[in-house]
């Protein structure tokens, strides 16, 4: 049986030493779920919270096999050692995918605000920058490619208490931007997309640095976990540290 937790500290345990802010913002109860093998006592569980779901303690079938409402269609999977690893593959056949992530070192002292606001002046011309606000939002829900900035706060409400986002725009019409993708009590967890048309203009490097500034001057932290190398460049220019590869799998729907 798989059980939703009410109080889903029960499951710290499980997950001590995983240092991965989705994990920690499902324990918190701010945002995700956690689900697991018992309601008092459990011995596994998983962290879900939009594209992911984390998987921790005994390896169990059921947990790797359920589908979380609040999961998306096609999911990431991180499995905490080897064992879970196989059972994925076992349960998932071709339809797992696996696939190498990058962990990025979480050191709160380690940005030049001079160097990120360099970073921001850096736009090309005939673009602006915004603090996410309503109207960014919408937009930002409308569009594929923008999606993902504010799509794990299901209403402006909750992005607006929890969330934090900086977009650049031409025309008055979002073309990059870096937000907030989940919220722990310490910080955010950032996203960072820009429409593919506008790549390799400096664009992500501009927002990322101004959605930074914005996380220090409130005293939170700016946490990044790289889907790819990409990424990881990007990372280390705003300042960050590579820490080391992890595996994960993409599981693909029927």
């Amino acid at each position: 049986m798989v059980i939703r937790l009410d109080i889903p500290q029960k499951a710290n345990p499980l997950f001590v030493h995983w240092d991965e802010t989705i994990i920690w913002s499902c324990l918190q109860g701010i945002m995700g779920e956690i689900y697991a093998d018992n309601g008092e006592y459990p011995v596994s569980a998983m962290a879900a919270l939009g594209d992911f779901c984390f998987l921790a303690g005994i390896p169990n079938r059921e947990l790797v096999l359920y589908r979380p409402d609040c999961c998306h269609d096609e999911v990431i999977m991180v499995p905490q050692n080897d064992s879970w690893s196989g059972l994925i593959e076992s349960c998932y056949g071709t339809r797992a995918e696996r696939i190498t992530r990058h962990a990025i070192k979480k050191e709160p002292d380690v940005f030049d605000k001079s160097r990120l606001r360099r970073a921001v002046s850096s736009l090309p011309p005939g673009f602006t920058i915004r603090m996410m606000d309503e109207d960014l939002y919408d937009q930002c829900r409308l569009n594929a490619w923008s999606r993902d900035l504010v799509s794990q706060y299901p209403d402006y409400g909750m992005y607006e208490r929890l969330g934090l986002g900086v977009v650049a725009l031409k025309d008055d019409q979002p073309v990059s931007g870096a937000s907030s993708y989940a919220t722990y009590r310490e910080g955010i967890e950032i996203e960072i997309d820009t429409r593919e048309e506008y790549r390799r203009m400096g664009l992500a490097y501009a927002c990322g640095a101004g959605l930074i500034l914005e996380c220090l001057e409130r005293n939170i932290y700016p946490s990044w976990d790289a889907h790819n190398l990409e990424s990881v460049a990007l990372a280390e220019k705003l300042g960050y540290h590579y820490d080391h590869p992890y595996p994960a799998f993409l599981i693909h729907p029927y």
